[in-house]
C-alpha cells in the first residue's frame, strides 16, 4: 500500500465549499479519494427508528465525505494550511514533510 499524504487523525483545513476555512480532524479515509472530517460537511439525514438495535429515529446530523483535494493538512508552526511531500530518511523510512518549511509531519 502506498503511503498517503493525508491520514486518519490529521488536522486539516477545508480549502473550498460551504465549510471553507474550517478546521477538523480526519475521522476516516475512504478509497484514498475522499475523507470524512469531524464537524465538516454536515448533512441532515432522515433515519427510521430501529427498536431492535435501540436506534432512535428522526432527523440526524451526519458528516458526509469531502474530496481529498478540497482539504490541506494544517501546519501548527505557520498556523496555515500546507502542502505535504514525501521523502526517504537516511535510515530508510518514508516520512511526510511540510513543503513550506521542510519539517517532518510524522516522527
Amino acid at each position: 500500500m502506498a503511503t498517503r499524504k493525508i491520514k486518519k487523525g490529521d488536522q486539516v483545513v477545508v480549502l473550498t465549499g460551504k465549510d471553507k476555512g474550517k478546521q477538523g480532524s480526519v475521522l476516516q479515509v475512504l478509497d484514498g479519494e475522499k475523507v470524512i472530517v469531524e464537524n465538516i460537511n454536515i448533512a441532515k439525514k432522515h433515519a427510521k427508528a430501529n427498536p431492535m438495535k435501540g436506534e432512535p429515529g428522526g432527523i440526524l446530523d451526519k458528516e458526509m465525505p469531502i474530496h481529498i483535494s478540497n482539504v490541506a493538512i494544517y501546519n501548527p508552526t505557520t498556523g496555515k494550511a500546507d502542502r505535504v511531500g514525501m521523502k526517504t530518511l537516511d535510515d530508510g523510512r518514508k516520512v511526510r514533510y511540510f513543503k513550506s518549511n521542510g519539517e517532518v509531519v510524522d516522527i
